[in-house]
């Protein structure tokens, strides 16, 4: 099959809804079928962002064009529970217009405590539930509280739960109260609980951040800066990646990668950026659903060049969903340019950014 029909082909899965399947037979699924271009499909790969409390008309344009998967908002989008469920429905009523027939992806942090993006539940922060008198039933009733504020805004996916174990009082992700405990095995069946409670009220979870920022002491920031955790091997998975088995068994849809490097899986990428880091969640942990990037322009990556660059490494790498969250649609339009080009030229394998494609499809296919 040439480049060009294997492109239709794939495009013409996307349009028909085939979203399920391996890459190969999604190929094969579709032959001749009028397709996406190359930069719809690389736009079923992106999540874009703005600024302020307006969606600005240029992102407007690109979901009605097909080429955009999702959007992020954060706290500076938000100034009521009225205002931000209007902004959303505008979104909703742009992508009526795409070709294609798929939810858009519309997310946000509302982990609880002081990390919420939108007025409302959860209240408790996850190092809140962890000392609860009855930490299963404050997990379940946080992950119930995120599921119905963001499903009253008209949001159907929360980047939450944070699995990291944290290692120390006061580290990076205990400060801030984001994780559930410093035992694995708390962590493990607190994480499950929010994660089933939240998608039994529709909204999908994210488990995060893989394959964990628990060993980060205070002041590493991957958002600030390059971290490196010289965790072994038999750590990372006993410990930082021991909460992700019950997760999947309780069927999270999405798992962020970390910017942090893990040399034990990888000495020279940020885990989001490795090969091995996401075949160590795929083969090890038998992940099977969307891999979603952190934040593309945290300075972790500030030596793996522009926007387009570092969304090609990502999806080289196995990342399904490329998180352009700078606020600014023109970096969301930069990632889905240089994938577009990485599908043209054959730099990025058809195969496998039609596996890609097909994860975050049947995603969206089970959302509203």
């Amino acid at each position: 099959m040439t480049r060009r029909r294997t492109l239709q082909a794939l495009a013409g899965a996307v349009l028909a809804g085939a979203a399920t399947g391996t890459a190969a037979t999604t190929v094969a699924a579709a032959p001749g079928r009028a397709g996406l271009t190359p930069r719809q499909l690389a736009g079923q790969r992106v999540i874009y962002s703005y600024a302020g409390l307006t969606p600005p008309d240029t992102l407007l344009q690109r979901i009605r064009a097909g080429e955009a998967a999702g959007v992020i908002f954060f706290g500076e989008n938000v100034s009521s529970a009225e205002q931000i469920a209007g902004v959303v429905q505008q979104l909703r009523d742009a992508n009526a217009q795409s070709p294609v027939r798929r939810p858009l992806l519309l997310m946000t942090d509302q982990e609880g405590g002081k990390v919420r993006r939108l007025p409302g539940e959860p209240a408790l922060s996850a190092k809140q539930v962890g000392q609860a008198a009855d930490p299963e039933a404050a997990a379940t009733d946080a992950g119930k509280g995120a599921g119905a504020t963001l499903s009253a805004a008209g949001m159907n996916l929360n980047l939450a739960p944070v699995l990291d174990v944290f290692h120390e009082p006061g580290d990076f992700i205990d400060e801030f109260g984001r994780s559930f405990s410093d035992d694995p095995n708390t962590v493990a069946a607190l994480g499950a609980d929010f994660i089933t409670a939240q998608q039994t009220a529709g909204v999908a979870a994210t488990a995060k951040h893989f394959p964990g920022l628990g060993a980060a002491p205070a002041g590493s920031n991957t958002d600030e800066g390059p971290v490196t955790l010289d965790v072994p091997l038999s750590q990372l998975r006993g410990t930082d990646g021991a909460p992700y088995g019950p997760a999947i068994a309780a069927g999270v849809k999405l798992v962020m990668l970390s910017w942090a490097v893990y040399p034990a899986l990888d000495a020279s990428h940020p885990a989001g950026l490795s090969p091995a880091a996401v075949q160590e969640l795929r083969q090890h942990q038998k992940f099977t659903g969307v891999t979603i990037t952190d934040a593309l322009e945290a300075k972790a990556l500030k030596d793996y060049g522009d926007t387009g660059n570092r969304a090609t490494l990502a999806a080289k790498a196995g990342m399904d969903l490329i998180l352009a969250s700078a606020r600014d649609v023109t970096q969301g339009d930069e990632a889905v340019s240089a994938l577009a080009t990485g599908l043209s030229d054959g730099s990025l394998p058809d195969r496998d950014f039609a596996a890609a494609v097909d994860r975050t499809c049947a995603l969206r296919d089970g959302l509203q």
